[in-house]
């Protein structure tokens, strides 16, 4: 190693120091992102048999897959538990108890995952007559993946799983462009078209038979008191049968949008709506200027500017 770059270790290795913050050396093992992707990968084909892996058995796939879960799983949740955890207060043997059985609790879920999904997929095909089959909903549609994902990530949170689920969310997030935190409480049937810059916050609570579409954000009014805000109520709540179009911003814990709500696209709202209401921007007004004669004027224009 030559003297410059032997320098150079040396003032990073002290920012390490420095920065214990972003820096993660001599301690517990963490989660890994590439395990916690297996595994959602792994629970597709269990959530969806037949479509994501080769016909087989069906019993024998799900023992397969359930197996591979399990080890994965287990293991990725003691090591968010080690990293959480206050390793005065309870042993390594303790906590991986622990993980082994929120794991065990959570496989155990699966069938009211699928019962859910099957309501999503039903709804992502009636809701859209681009589609042409549920086959093609499951096979390519990015919001019934997202759901799925955030299915699979609520049942870690309410099981009180550190890490785990948030990294699934944001593996979703990655991928299709849904950002839906994993402690949103969504109902049946819930359908996301198109997708792209939707964001579902932590505290939103989403009703049966809603349908949102591409960049609806159910937020938070104001983040300004930071970390002093988490446990309470920040974003909104949709009643049944409600309809959000593309663009549109709902925000605020005390915000309810009532059943049956339609709001349109681009609409900006921060107080809640009586149900069986349409909400809807004024339409703008606009302009129409001929090519033309805009041409002509910009170039008499410019002469001007060259007589000057």
């Amino acid at each position: 190693m030559n003297k410059e770059i032997k320098q150079i270790v040396s003032t990073i290795s002290e920012s390490y120091a420095k920065h214990a913050i972003i820096s993660h050396i001599n301690r517990d093992t963490i989660p890994q992102r590439d395990e916690v992707k297996g595994v959602i990968l792994n629970l597709r084909e269990v959530l969806f048999p037949g479509y994501f892996h080769r016909q087989v058995e069906v019993e024998f796939v799900i023992a397969e897959h359930l197996t591979l879960i399990y080890d994965k799983l287990h293991k990725q949740i003691f090591s968010a538990l080690l990293l959480q955890g206050d390793k005065k207060l309870i042993n390594k043997d303790e906590m991986l108890k622990i993980a082994k059985e929120k794991t065990l609790l959570f496989l155990s879920k699966i069938p009211d995952i699928r019962d859910i999904l099957a309501t999503d997929v039903e709804a992502a095909y009636e809701g859209d007559p681009a589609a042409s089959s549920t086959d093609e909903v499951i096979f390519s549609y990015p919001g019934i993946f997202a759901v799925m994902v955030h299915r699979i990530a609520h049942e870690l949170y309410l099981l009180q799983v550190p890490l785990i689920p948030r990294i699934m969310s944001e593996y979703a997030h990655a991928l299709t462009g849904i950002d839906i935190h994993p402690g949103a409480r969504i109902g049946q049937h819930f359908f996301i078209d198109h997708g792209t810059g939707v964001v579902i916050g932590e505290t939103t609570i989403i009703g049966d038979f809603v349908r949102i579409y591409q960049g609806v954000t159910l937020g938070a009014l104001s983040l300004k008191a930071g970390q002093s805000l988490r446990g309470t109520k920040r974003h909104p709540t949709l009643e049944n049968s409600v309809i959000v179009y593309a663009g549109a911003s709902i925000l605020g814990g005390d915000t309810v949008i009532g059943e049956g709500v339609v709001i349109g696209g681009n609409v900006f709202i921060t107080s809640s709506v009586a149900g069986k209401t349409n909400v809807s921007m004024k339409n703008p007004e606009l302009q129409y200027t001929d090519k033309a004669s805009k041409r002509s004027k910009r170039d008499k224009d410019v002469v001007f500017d060259w007589v000057i």
